[in-house]
């Protein structure tokens, strides 16, 4: 919660006018006093950045400076295959498999080979490249801030299983193996719920007096349904029109609700509408994961526009920028993992606890913190997130000793003479 604090905790914790600038809690070790998490759905960084950089395919460029400086996706795949066109259209209609055993064949062993051909799920699909007519927006934000362009889905597989390694920064589970056994459990497609008991982002930032929550678009939609036994009726602008993801809530998506101490707990899961009048009543939390409903994530199939995600996105972001919260916060957009799309750079293997990366997916961080126009080398992950959360509200790393013990932090797209500090790479 937003607040002035009558006395010292790490430094000096601003005034009870509460302007921007202020600590609202343990004042952080940057100027970064608030972040804002976006994680959208399933696209590779070739799949949307593939056209944007402009160094040759291969060439491994060590500048830092725009698109210049970050490798363009080739112009045909291993095998011969041309990239098809990723637009609304072919974005709603074609789901790429992107299960772990698929996307461990299609990478097969580094050699990013057969994603079109080769294997029971190449699909010509597979391969696809996005233009600035339907993500000019996302390329905009990659001038205006800094892009990572080594920045990999930390296990090979689907969302909910990498979306832990945001709130645990380890192995949890495989795939969609699971939902979370909370409120909307029985409107998710996946069989079987599972909660879990291990240390998580979560309880390092309580027992440090760090605020945080994640804002869930039509959260509140599903509460009040199943309060009378139903699920929530599929918005009128989703194409799938039923009850079910992408067009209402889904546990899956959330991994605080896997945790029995945070389950639907009001003051760290919100109604997205929530966070515009958090953000105007000086209530933001100092650490914000925010996800919109499934026809606003992206993912492909089911007839999902990435217009409407790209849309979500802006609005966010919009809604921070006008707020007093703007000269204070980082914003950082990321997808949770690749979709099963072609990426053309290996991933770098497994990771500590022995699980497999996955593909590129895109990371951008935006906002007065962030450098310019940059492109960061630099290899990163979700747990990257985590480490940077620890390191800014509590001094120290590795503290759920997973990834977030080794993985880079994020210094390299952060500006030094704007954060007041050399945060960690």
């Amino acid at each position: 919660m937003r607040f002035a604090w009558l006395f010292v905790l790490v430094g000096a914790c601003g005034s009870s006018s509460r302007k921007a600038g202020d600590c609202d809690g343990p004042c952080p070790q940057s100027k970064i006093n608030h972040l804002v998490v976006i994680v959208q759905e399933n696209h590779t960084f070739d799949n949307y950045f593939g056209k944007y950089c402009q160094a040759a395919t291969g060439s491994g460029p060590t500048c830092t400076d725009g698109p210049a400086c970050c490798e363009a996706g080739p112009t045909h795949e291993p095998g011969g295959a041309e990239a098809v066109v990723l637009d609304d259209t072919q974005n709603g209609a074609y789901d790429p498999d992107h299960t772990q055993a698929c996307e461990l064949m299609e990478t097969n062993g580094g050699a990013m080979d057969q994603y079109v051909t080769g294997n029971s799920c190449s699909k010509p699909g597979n391969f696809a490249y996005a233009d600035g007519d339907v993500i000019g927006q996302y390329w905009q934000y990659a001038a205006q801030g800094a892009l990572a362009d080594h920045y990999f889905q930390p296990i090979a597989g689907q969302s909910s299983s990498n979306d832990m390694y945001l709130f645990r920064a380890q192995y949890v589970f495989t795939d969609n193996a699971y939902k979370a056994p909370a409120i909307g459990q029985e409107c998710s497609i996946e069989p079987e719920a599972m909660s879990f008991t291990d240390p998580t982002i979560g309880d390092v930032l309580d027992t440090a007096g760090v605020s945080w929550a994640f804002y869930g678009e039509g959260y509140k939609a599903m509460v009040d349904s199943r309060k009378k036994g139903l699920c929530p009726r599929a918005p009128m602008d989703c194409d799938f029109g039923v009850s079910l993801y992408p067009c209402v809530f889904d546990t899956g998506d959330f991994p605080l609700d896997y945790y029995p101490s945070f389950t639907d707990n009001p003051k760290y899961l919100r109604d997205y509408a929530q966070l515009k009048s958090d953000l105007d009543n000086s209530e933001l939390p100092q650490v914000v994961f925010v996800r919109g409903l499934g026809y606003h994530s992206e993912h492909p199939g089911v007839g999902v526009r990435i217009s409407d995600g790209v849309t979500f996105v802006k609005q966010t972001i919009d809604l921070i920028h006008k707020s007093a919260y703007a000269e204070d916060t980082l914003v950082l957009v990321t997808w949770d993992e690749g979709g099963g799309y072609f990426d053309h750079i290996a991933p770098p293997g497994n990771g500590a606890d022995g699980k497999p990366y996955g593909t590129r997916i895109p990371l951008l961080a935006l906002g007065p913190m962030a450098k310019p126009n940059a492109i960061s080398h630099a290899q990163l992950e979700h747990s990257s997130i985590v480490k940077f959360i620890e390191w800014n509200w509590t001094g120290q790393t590795g503290q759920l000793a997973g990834r977030d013990a080794v993985v880079g932090d994020l210094g390299t797209l952060l500006d030094p003479a704007a954060t007041g500090t050399m945060v960690p790479e």
